[in-house]
């Protein structure tokens, strides 16, 4: 059997790792990739894109205070969803192929029944 953290390869590296709720999933080669776009983007445009994060920003705050009705709240989930267009194909990251399986047998190895440690309850 394979060790349940190995990563998960494909376009990005995905690692399962047990947790006592049941698994955590690390997808920081995805959260990289997203990262360094945001910075190619800020880098092209420094004022637009800084004024656009400043503005999501400010949007995050009212839509907290105002509730999840707010106009505030929506006119977020609009520019969030703009943002994650942009920069982060729309916020999925891609599983192709095989890496499916993998995954999916990772994730069904790492939160299959685990054996209680003695002295446990």
């Amino acid at each position: 059997m394979t060790d349940p953290t190995t990563p998960v390869d494909g376009p990005f590296a995905i690692t399962v790792t047990p947790v006592p709720a049941g698994v955590a999933l690390d997808v920081t080669p995805f959260l990289t990739a997203i990262l360094l776009t945001l910075a190619a983007a800020v880098a092209e445009d420094p004022d637009g894109m800084l004024d656009d994060l400043r503005e999501i920003a400010d949007l995050a705050r009212s839509a907290t205070h105002q509730g999840a009705d707010s106009h505030a709240r929506h006119e977020l989930d609009e520019r969030m969803q703009r943002l994650l267009a942009e920069v982060a194909d729309d916020g999925c990251m891609p599983v192709y192929g095989q890496q499916v399986h993998r995954l999916a047998d990772s994730l069904l190895r790492t939160a299959g029944p685990r054996a209680v440690e003695a002295g446990a309850a």
